[in-house]
């Protein structure tokens, strides 16, 4: 039986002076080749889930076991994280570097690439997205849009084995939209692991082999479908004070 890349075994998350918990004896497992959408509104956990998988919030109970191996202490995750790619949700929480080609560039030098392969890979991956004219751009200067996709270029340049985005396709514009759109479907059939935080149904049935409804814990968990056909429209509310 293959091995889940990533199981969650009854988590609880509970930010500092916060009374309700934002993760509750949550469990989930993510297969290699998984595409799975995370659906729920806002508060209801996704970001905080994100976080969990890459070490970044520290839950107050459970288990995280990634690649087959316990995540207990910080230098677990950091031997880990560089096989898992997270886009946060606001792209200048990403990109720190003076020009686009420098933000790209930076993990894969971090992995141990020379200044030369860094920028090659760096270059190639642009030009996957379609963004190669950017690279001597300022990044603060950008456009929403052209700020997630340089976002997403810096994740994609270190290869990982997953790939997990929190709300990529929100508030930029419909072109920068489309095209991340695109480019999530041709991951998803290149055989690439997915776990997608958003809100709309209809990339989630073009997109996901699987959906996950969250409300600190997981409400329903299967094909698109047939999950959509069991809450109808709405989503589950959500519950939580944060996200």
């Amino acid at each position: 039986m293959t091995t889940p890349i990533i199981e969650l075994e009854n988590i609880s998350f509970r930010y500092p002076g916060a009374y309700d918990a934002v993760l509750n004896n949550l469990k989930l497992k993510i297969m290699p080749g998984d595409r799975i959408g995370l659906m729920a509104p806002n508060g209801s956990g996704k970001t905080t889930l994100l976080h969990t998988i890459m070490g970044l919030c520290r839950p107050q109970e459970g288990s995280v076991r990634i690649f087959g191996t316990p995540m207990e202490t910080e230098a677990d995750f950091t031997g880990i994280r560089p096989r898992l790619g997270l886009l946060f949700q606001d792209s200048d929480d990403q990109l720190f570097c003076p020009t686009v080609l420098e933000d790209v560039a930076f993990g894969p030098l971090n992995l141990g690439e020379s200044r030369s392969q860094a920028r090659e890979t760096a270059i190639k991956t642009m030009a996957s997205l379609g963004i190669e004219g950017l690279q001597d751009r300022i990044t603060h200067r950008l456009s929403g849009g052209q700020k997630r996709l340089v976002a997403l270029a810096a994740v994609l340049a270190m290869k990982p084995e997953v790939l997990l985005l929190d709300e990529p396709c929100a508030a930029i514009d419909p072109p920068s939209r489309e095209q991340l759109i695109g480019l999530m479907r041709q991951l998803a059939d290149a055989g690439q692991t997915l776990l997608v935080s958003n809100h709309d149904w209809g990339v989630a049935l073009e997109l996901y082999d699987r959906v996950i409804v969250l409300d600190g814990r997981v409400l329903a968990d299967g094909p698109p479908q047939q999950v959509r056909h069991m809450l109808g429209s709405q989503l589950a509310p959500g519950g939580a004070a944060h996200e």
